[in-house]
């Protein structure tokens, strides 16, 4: 139930007079039903309670898209690819196909870089598109291959997602090499354009390692790969990185992504060490530069049998940690725009457009629906503020695993004190347990939040805040449950969930 979520309860079919209408989430049903009333069907791809930056569409779901007259995704990356190449591969010629974050902008809609803080010992290293390969004819639907062909080194190497229900996807796994002729299919990320992903990165012994990794544009399932470029990225591990021959720049901190360049055809480190955001990022040329893997680094293999390619548990690996809690592809601006309330108006805006647009004889129906919801809006915006305000000024202070409530925090002054997960499948340095303790210390955060469907995987955060005897509140970013259902009944529940467990001592 869990991993699968609830569905939606329609289902879209050719023999409905109704507007067929396909949303990714459930927040985006829930918006299209209100707008579209009873002339519309709605269901969503991704059910609800599963997770949009992962979920993989079935054969029913690929049903539903063939039948839809019209389709919402949020996009600016939220949803997993292969959401999005099953609605664009499999919608009828003509239907509209409608981007919200991205088209609501027109409608007065605010949006905000995505701005990590990691808040790591190390250097967080991902991996990058920069770019959206336009001029070679790539969309969104396009995938970029970054494949590794050889590593050189005293041990196994290893780049890794741990996804949401822990399990480890691989990228990079040097103990059984690397296969040309499957296309290094065992080795390779799979990324849109202009996007990037959180990596962990496993070393088994101390030493210099060097990975060539090389990068292909494929623009669509018909055409083959364009080459992208290969290079050669080294890394040194638990020893001094100023001993590496011919390598003056030294990457020890802040932000870096292997990067695969469409414009310019080539792959090297894009880096911000300072972590000031896209504004202080850098090109490194990696035949100058060496990434460095400290001995502090060292982490325990876990007990955990999903991670016994590392090792026996507790003997010891270099790694440099996944920033976030499960797989998360993202660009550079946050794409949750709904918590916001009044983005979700700018949403409503282009959903009754749109519709109209499909179903011109509806629209008189459409304006009403729409009208009606948005003064719904406009009630909950204030009172979502009028809520939040109730909270002294000094401990509005969210404090999460999940990076989705920026646009909460902008819009009703809530300060985003978020808590990074390194690695849900390890236990925590004592650096990591250690700031979040001195975090929710100097800041008296009398309580921390967890989505209901991400709580039981986050153990670092549930446990410091036991033995601070901190409350754990829910908060809802993405998804809807069995108890949460509607977009309304979901932003109020969050409000109070706030005031009532930021105002109360423990």
């Amino acid at each position: 139930m869990l991993a699968g979520g609830c569905r939606s309860d329609v289902s879209l079919s050719a023999h409905d007079q109704r507007i067929q209408v396909l949303t990714t989430t459930g927040i985006l049903r829930d918006l299209a039903r209100n707008v579209g009333g009873d002339r519309v069907a709605v269901t969503s791809l991704v059910p609800d309670g599963a997770d949009s930056h992962s979920y993989e569409p079935s054969l029913r779901d690929i049903r539903d898209v063939v039948y839809a007259d019209v389709a919402f995704s949020n996009y600016l990356l939220l949803e997993e690819q292969a959401v999005i190449k099953a609605l664009d591969a499999n919608l009828r010629d003509g239907v509209p196909n409608v981007s919200l974050a991205e088209g609501a902008v027109k409608y007065a809609a605010e949006i905000i870089q995505l701005v990590e803080d990691v808040s790591l010992d190390t250097i967080w290293l991902g991996m990058r598109v920069h770019g959206t390969g336009a001029e070679q004819g790539a969309d969104r639907s396009s995938e970029v291959l970054l494949s590794a062909t050889a590593v050189d080194g005293p041990g196994r190497m290893f780049a890794y997602l741990t996804e949401s229900f822990g399990n480890p996807s691989f990228s990079v796994d040097s103990s059984d090499g690397f296969d040309p002729a499957n296309g290094y299919r065992d080795d390779t990320a799979s990324l849109p354009p202009d996007a990037h992903t959180h990596m962990s990165w496993a070393f088994t012994e101390p030493g210099v390692y060097r990975l060539t990794m090389r990068g292909r544009l494929a623009v669509d399932p018909q055409t083959a790969p364009v080459p992208m470029g290969e290079q050669v990225f080294t890394f040194a591990v638990g020893v001094d990185p100023h001993s590496v021959p011919g390598m003056p720049e030294v990457l020890s901190g802040g932000h870096a992504d292997v990067t695969v360049d469409l414009d310019q055809r080539q792959l090297y480190l894009l880096a911000d060490p300072e972590g000031g955001g896209e504004a202080t990022q850098r090109v490194y040329d990696p035949a100058r530069t060496v990434i460095e893997v400290p001995n502090k680094a060292l982490r325990e293999v876990p007990g955990d049998r999903r991670f016994r390619f590392l090792g026996r548990p507790g003997t010891q690996v270099h790694q440099l940690p996944q920033a976030v809690l499960g797989k998360h592809v993202h660009g550079e601006i946050d794409p949750h725009l709904w918590q916001n309330v009044r983005n979700a108006m700018a949403y409503t805006e282009l959903i009754r457009d749109t519709l109209i647009g499909v179903d011109p004889e509806g629209a008189a129906t459409y304006r009403a629906n729409a009208s009606a919801y948005l003064r719904q809006l406009e009630a909950l915006d204030t009172y979502v503020r009028d809520t939040v305000a109730q909270i002294p000024p000094s401990r509005r202070h969210l404090v999460t695993t999940h990076d989705a409530f920026a646009y909460l925090g902008q819009a009703y002054g809530v300060r985003i004190s978020g808590f990074v997960t390194p690695n849900p499948a390890a236990e925590p340095s004592l650096a990591d347990r250690r700031r979040l303790t001195e975090t929710i210390r100097n800041l008296r955060i009398p309580a921390v939040f967890l989505e209901p469907d991400l709580a039981a995987r986050s153990a670092t955060l549930t446990e410091v805040a036991r033995e601070e005897g901190l409350r754990v509140c829910p908060i809802y970013g993405d998804a809807f449950d069995r108890d949460v259902t509607t977009y309304v009944q979901m932003m109020r529940f969050n409000a109070e969930s706030l005031r009532d467990c930021l105002t109360k001592d423990t």
